[in-house]
């Protein structure tokens, strides 16, 4: 299993998130081709109500320990209540309108 499954794969049954979204970012920085060494983590869990900033991120971390001991070089985390989430984004973003078919403008 390579480390992204295996982060997502923790972070799911840990903190049964209303959204979670982990990239791997290795490519941008120094590194070989391939390589799974920096991630972002995008983590909504009812878990982190009440809970500053600080003890959300050793949470994640305590669930990722062997991880972040022997694989991951950089992690960006962005912990968020679902309340904080809605007040950000409000919820899935609206589809464009379609522009295909019988909408479609004529050229």
């Amino acid at each position: 299993m390579n480390i992204q499954s295996r982060i997502e794969e923790k972070l799911l049954s840990h903190f049964a998130p209303a959204y979670l979204e982990v990239v791997n970012e290795s490519h941008q920085h120094n590194v070989p081709v391939g390589s799974q060494s920096h991630f972002k983590v995008v983590l909504v869990s009812s878990s982190f109500d009440g809970e500053r900033l600080i003890n959300r991120h050793r949470a994640v971390n305590a669930v990722l320990r062997e991880e972040l001991a022997e694989h991951i070089h950089a992690l960006a985390l962005h912990t968020y209540t679902d309340s904080e989430w809605r007040g950000l984004y409000g919820g899935a973003p609206d589809s464009p309108d379609c522009l295909g078919g019988l909408k479609r403008k004529a050229s």
